[in-house]
């Protein structure tokens, strides 16, 4: 197998989204002939496998905002000669289809990310049909606890309360209590089928390798960052940094615990 295009593809898996996204598979009722959306499609996982799995019969649909994502699924699209898949640039609060137009909606740890998950529940409630299946995943907010831990303690230690409270005002953000996800979904009118709660752990051998592992580097350390003000960065990385190699001398590595949940739920 030469194809350089296709080799790029089919040995890309997100290790983010992994192990989400193989629950949310688990749980999807695969029938023939359907609408489906998979809202944050991202890199196009589960989208794409999404797609082989339901064949030709149905129709598959993604959506984002990020632009290279989605050239990025296009690729994929056209290497595995994929013609039940369709990818729109946008935004889950408004979704560009009509009334009682899906049979299923899924959504691997994307719908936590949305600006407003009220209107986005809404959008997916008008988008769907009765009965159609909504299958999320979201990562608690005890994400990288381990890692929280530490960097509130060395906030606290150098006066920098206010940056504490932001780091929890951040967390809330972006990873809501699993009963106020249960209470939108029901107010906009879904009733949960199954609540799946499972966990993983990603390992690095200390503070300097875990701050260079792309997922931390381009995902999560401009938000970390971004609580503590300019003057008083370096100092609080260094001692976060050097606070986690003393850790990984002491235990032989780093673990951060990424808890998830799966909901799986149907519309009234």
């Amino acid at each position: 197998m030469d194809d350089f295009d296709l080799v790029s593809i089919i040995d890309e898996l997100p290790l983010w989204s992994a192990p989400f996204g193989f629950k949310l598979l688990d749980m999807i009722e695969l029938k023939p002939g359907i609408n489906a959306l998979d809202i944050g499609c991202g890199l196009g996982f589960p989208l794409i496998e999404l797609a082989l799995r339901l064949g030709t019969s149905s129709k598959v649909f993604g959506i984002d905002p990020w632009e290279r994502g989605i050239e990025r699924i296009n690729l994929k699209i056209r290497k595995l000669d994929l013609k039940n898949v369709t990818v729109n640039k946008g935004v889950a609060e408004k979704l560009s289809f009509e009334d009682n137009f899906f049979d299923l909606i899924v959504s691997n740890n994307g719908i936590n990310n949305v600006e407003d998950i009220g209107s986005t529940l809404s959008e997916c409630y008008r988008t769907s049909k009765p009965g159609a299946q909504l299958t999320i995943t979201l990562n608690l907010e005890n994400t990288m606890i381990e890692f929280y831990d530490v960097f509130e303690e060395i906030l606290i230690k150098n006066g920098l309360d206010n940056a504490a409270l932001k780091m929890k005002d951040q967390i809330y953000s972006k990873r809501k209590p699993l009963d106020e996800t249960r209470q939108s979904l029901d107010e906009a009118g879904f009733e949960i089928q199954t609540i799946d709660e499972d966990s993983f752990q990603i390992n690095f051998l200390d503070g300097a390798t875990m701050f260079e592992h792309y997922l931390i580097k381009y995902w999560f350390l401009d938000g970390w960052k971004s609580v503590v003000h300019s003057d008083d960065l370096e100092n609080i990385f260094e001692l976060v940094e050097k606070r986690f190699n003393e850790i990984a001398r002491e235990a032989g590595e780093i673990c951060l615990t990424v808890p998830f949940v799966t909901l799986d739920c149907r519309r009234r």
